[in-house]
């Protein structure tokens, strides 16, 4: 019996399916694509995913593949500056096939088995497995099955769950493609034209590459072509800036739904399966990413016979009010790019806000996740906050952290982890910068209890990470 099914091998289903072999899970992900989708579009990599990253080693690879941006002005696409004291002041603009491909290729360096040109075509679930036959007949049985299988879930459809929240209303034209005006006409009029429309841009992306996003009104076509591209050009900027050869052409809308359950007995749901908004901000990949990492370990501890009754709950609970704070924030950055009077006072009244660091720090923190606080009950204001890497006494923090364990980080060199050996590693270093004498790190980076008491932390070792091995 295999272990995990996953269906889908975009970004959330080869992270899911690389955390769980860390843990030694047998997994097999099913992609309906038989190659990667012939897209160079960008996406952008946001601060707690590159960190989330260098927790598995992979920073490196990922830094050299793509391009450094500004954090800055991701908000509605405000033009402020990050404040200063940010961890990091950059997101990482790469190329969404190489994300695909090193995931994928990271995941089956660790043991999975990926199949293309397959997908779920059904189910069937029982209290010790589910039985899942694919598009080409097979039949399989496996001990659970996920669903990162997009907007679209086949999985989420069978499953029955609802996907409540709103149609799109709005349709808009987005893709990336040379243009022969020079930039700094392009820019001038691009200004001139977003004093009024925020639907309107073309980014450079560099070597006279142009990201352009523009209104679809009229505009029926899907997939839309280079032409419709050119027409609204022309009608909004009287130009279309010769665009040509585009490298890919999309339209989106402003749908926006949340799965009501991310979990149905041993069938559960992730990425773009459980949520959808506008790519407003760029947070969708990092969404269905940070899905997986939160996902990963807990059913991989309840696979390997060790995770604490509610664990695997836990997922909703942490999950879904963020992918809920995520779908309001896109919510509201489209109705800031309206252009009506209404939305531009409020545009407008939030910029000069925004001149407050604090406010800009804010905004900055819900695209990015770094301000993401799950509720682990009273304590510090660090409790249930992610732990930006540290330099310790032997080498980074987020080096400990590459094969997905727990982690210790104690700077009264007195505590133990004994009993939890198999799952916890232990950092003695009186010298971390820390301002608590010990804290406890979840295996996606998260601080799951602060303090000194031996006691209290085997109370909190056992809550996340089930009984002491036995004898210990």
């Amino acid at each position: 019996m295999i272990d995990v099914i996953i269906s889908g091998c975009g970004p959330t289903g080869a992270t899911l399916a690389a955390e769980l072999r860390l843990h030694g899970v047998r997994v097999l992900v099913v992609e309906k694509e038989t190659e990667p989708l012939p897209l160079a579009r960008i996406v952008s990599l946001h601060i707690r995913s590159l960190e989330q990253l260098a927790m598995r080693g992979l920073l490196e690879r990922v830094l050299e593949r793509g391009r450094q941006r500004p954090v800055g002005g991701i908000f509605a696409g405000i033009p402020q500056p990050a404040p200063e004291g940010l961890d990091s002041a950059y997101l990482l603009g790469i190329p969404q096939p190489v994300v695909v491909r090193l995931l994928e290729d990271h995941a089956v360096d660790l043991g999975a088995e990926v199949r293309h040109g397959r997908a779920v075509a059904s189910f069937e679930q029982d209290e010790d497995g589910v039985t899942v036959e694919l598009t080409d007949g097979e039949r399989l049985r496996s001990r659970y099955l996920v669903g990162c299988d997009g907007a679209r879930s086949t999985v989420r459809k069978l499953l029955g769950v609802g996907f409540p929240g709103e149609p799109s209303r709005t349709e808009t034209l987005m893709g990336e493609m040379p243009a022969t005006a020079a930039q700094e006409e392009i820019a001038a009029k691009v200004a001139e034209i977003r004093e009024t429309d925020k639907r309107f841009m073309l980014s450079p992306l560099g070597e006279g590459v142009y990201r352009v996003v523009i209104p679809a009104a009229g505009i029926s076509a899907e997939p839309p072509v280079l032409e419709d591209f050119k027409q609204q050009l022309h009608a909004i900027a009287r130009t279309d800036f010769g665009v040509h050869s585009p490298r890919w052409l999309s339209r989106f809308g402003d749908a926006t739904r949340l799965a009501e359950r991310y979990r149905v007995d041993r069938v559960l749901l992730a990425g773009d399966a459980a949520h959808i908004h506008p790519p407003t901000g760029g947070q969708g990949l990092n969404l269905g990413v940070q899905d997986a990492f939160n996902l990963g370990w807990k059913l991989a501890a309840q696979i390997g016979g060790w995770a604490p009754a509610p664990l695997l709950d836990t997922y909703q609970t942490e999950r879904h009010p963020v992918a809920a704070d995520v779908l309001d924030n896109t919510r509201a950055q489209m109705e800031l790019s309206s252009a009506d009077a209404g939305p531009r006072a409020v545009r407008k009244l939030l910029t000069e806000l925004m001149d407050f660091d604090d406010v800009n720090r804010r905004l900055i923190g819900k695209i990015t996740a770094i301000d993401i606080r799950y509720d682990f009950g009273e304590g510090p204001d660090l409790l249930g906050r992610r732990l930006p890497d540290l330099d310790l006494k032997q080498g980074r923090l987020y080096d400990r952290l590459h094969q997905g364990r727990g982690l210790l980080l104690d700077r009264t060199e007195r505590l133990t982890v004994e009993g939890w050996a198999d799952r916890i590693d232990l950092v003695a270093d009186p010298a971390a910068a820390l301002d608590a004498p010990a804290l406890l790190l979840r295996p996606d980076g998260y601080v799951a209890w602060i303090g000194d008491d031996q006691q209290d932390l085997n109370d909190h070792l056992a809550r996340w990470f089930g009984q002491p091995a036995a004898g210990a």
